[in-house]
């Protein structure tokens, strides 16, 4: 009877620590899954990554996990069909067809205002030395807009402004992580320019060299680099006023390094490929020219949009250009997926196993960013960043992300 019973107690612990096992499990799967999931309409929910888990209840009613979804906007996932996981919403939408470019072009940004770089002391003809801008609140990072309620778009309109003060203070309209603000600045005469300076230096444009990733060819607008393009520093993202797509021709791969990223190297040429209206933290976003569309279109392949549940571990390509100015497929491994992945740029972990790419350029280089990550016959993402310490290895990013800046 003493031995009966310690079996029976031996069972219930196992159990419990079985049941606390999977309800772990659930909680999980639970962080690595989205709030809402896109599914191709007319197609059923799977999971790539995680089998285990299965469609539950859908608004009371209950579905075969291979069974197509109803039109319901919020199912229950589960683990092995008994432990539930999740609710999430299903938006039902039909994947677009996009063209996977994977070309470099040349990035130059005007930005809406001028953003502070730089903080710098004023020595005054009576040897006082302040920092006007310091004083008036101003911080590196921020984007003036107006100056006495002039818009201002150039270093120069800012420096003319403030020169031609004769010391007046000067009405600034200042955004700053999204906010705005009213900041009032008194230049100071100074003993080593002999002019009335604000103690600050400002940037009004940026340039560089990325990847495009995919356009809609009936549109002409396409979608580039994964992330956005950010002042090297004040690493805050620039804010666009307007932009121009130029093309370019990569001269130059410096191989990447344990601890030194490598580089495209490139020179701009004289055309303009189309406009850039948007950099967010999926990438940079434009409008290519009714001429520039038709002959990347033309030479490029098409492909339908994989959604994010769709990716999974292992062999992948990557189309990218590191010679001249035509891409090519290199081969890839994606070693990890985050589902849940939020607009950082970091929702996948992939790693360089072409060796044609690996003894070239070492693995992802600067430039490379917006390099089309293809799949099962799909554009799934885009690469986005790469490890410092290990150039074979990077982020990338998903292509619904990016492709939801597409209007047309």
């Amino acid at each position: 009877m003493h031995l009966k019973r310690k079996i029976v107690k031996t069972f219930a612990v196992l159990l419990s620590a079985a049941v606390l096992g999977l309800f772990g499990t659930a909680e999980y799967y639970s962080s690595r899954l989205p709030e809402a999931l896109t599914t191709e309409a007319g197609e059923a929910l799977e999971i790539a990554e995680y089998p285990e888990i299965t469609c539950g209840s859908v608004q009371g009613e209950t579905a075969a996990f291979s069974d197509t979804l109803p039109t319901a906007r919020h199912v229950t996932l589960s683990l092995f069909g008994a432990i539930p996981v999740k609710s999430v919403e299903i938006r039902e939408e039909e994947a677009p067809t996009l063209v996977a470019a994977g070309i470099p072009f040349g990035i130059k940004l005007l930005m809406d205002g001028v953003m502070v770089t730089e903080l710098s002391d004023v020595e005054s003809i009576g040897g006082e030395i302040s920092c006007p801008a310091a004083d008036a609140g101003i911080q590196v990072g921020d984007v003036i807009r107006l100056a006495d309620n002039i818009s201002v778009t150039s270093n120069s309109e800012l420096q003319d402004i403030v020169s031609g003060s004769g010391g007046r203070t000067i009405k600034l309209s200042v955004s700053r992580d999204g906010s705005e603000f009213i900041a009032y600045l008194t230049p100071v005469f100074s003993a080593v320019s002999r002019k009335w300076t604000g103690g600050m230096w400002v940037r009004d444009s940026v340039a560089g060299i990325g990847t495009m990733t995919f356009i809609n060819k009936t549109t002409g607008e396409f979608a580039a680099l994964g992330h956005p393009i950010c002042d090297s520093d004040t690493g805050e993202t620039v804010p666009i006023s307007s932009g121009e797509a130029a093309e370019v021709e990569i001269t130059e791969t410096k191989k990447g390094e344990k601890g030194i990223p490598g580089e495209l190297r490139g020179q701009f040429g004289s055309g303009t490929l189309g406009t850039l209206n948007r950099n967010n933290s999926c990438g940079v976003f434009g409008v290519l020219t009714e001429e520039a569309c038709a002959e990347i279109c033309e030479g490029c392949e098409e492909y339908k949009m994989g959604y994010r549940q769709e990716i999974h571990t292992g062999a992948a390509e990557i189309l990218t250009t590191i010679d001249g100015a035509e891409p090519k497929k290199y081969e890839i491994e994606i070693e990890s997926v985050d589902y849940s992945g939020t607009e950082d740029g970091k929702n996948m972990v992939i790693r360089i196993t072409d060796e044609e790419l690996l003894n070239a350029a070492g693995g992802i280089v600067q430039g490379m960013s917006g390099s089309p990550i293809l799949q099962d016959g799909k554009l799934i993402g885009a690469v986005t960043h790469v490890f410092v310490a290990d150039p074979t290895k990077g982020y990338g990013i998903f292509a619904e992300s990016m492709a939801e800046y597409l209007t047309g």
